[in-house]
């Protein structure tokens, strides 16, 4: 089985010992994206503006491993509060319109750096790796 290890600087880094997404044959799992700016490394504030930071870096992360937003089949959303769920999920919604993948969201005691939201993903990559 062959796997590729994925990395961008268009999404914010790793802030640890794991990759920003992994490639294994036509599948690409993309860790948990924080609403981090890569230019600056800050976080937008609200609930809203984290979740489209989030998405941002995710997509970037999806598109350097082959895949995109509109091939993810799963998805998990982490929040620090479950109250921000109706804003969350409204951002959320325009990422993904239509046929929405699968999805989990889960309430968290404490996010790294006390983000607001942080968001993985399972996506089919349609781009071989030949001409990425």
């Amino acid at each position: 089985m062959n796997r590729t290890i994925i990395k961008t600087d268009k999404a914010a880094p790793a802030a640890g010992p794991y990759a920003q997404a992994t490639r294994v044959g036509d599948l690409v799992f993309a860790s948990g994206q924080l609403p981090i700016n890569p230019e600056t490394g800050g976080f937008p504030d609200g609930i809203a503006a984290q979740t489209r930071a989030s998405l941002a870096n995710l997509s970037a992360v999806l598109e350097a491993g082959g895949a995109s937003l509109a091939t993810v089949a799963k998805t998990t959303v982490f929040l620090k509060d479950m109250n921000d769920f109706a804003a969350m999920n409204a951002v959320y919604a325009e990422h993904f319109p239509g046929d929405a993948p699968a999805r989990s969201t889960i309430e968290v005691a404490r996010l790294p750096r006390d983000a607001m939201v942080e968001i993985e993903a399972i996506a089919l990559a349609t781009q071989s790796e030949a001409t990425r």
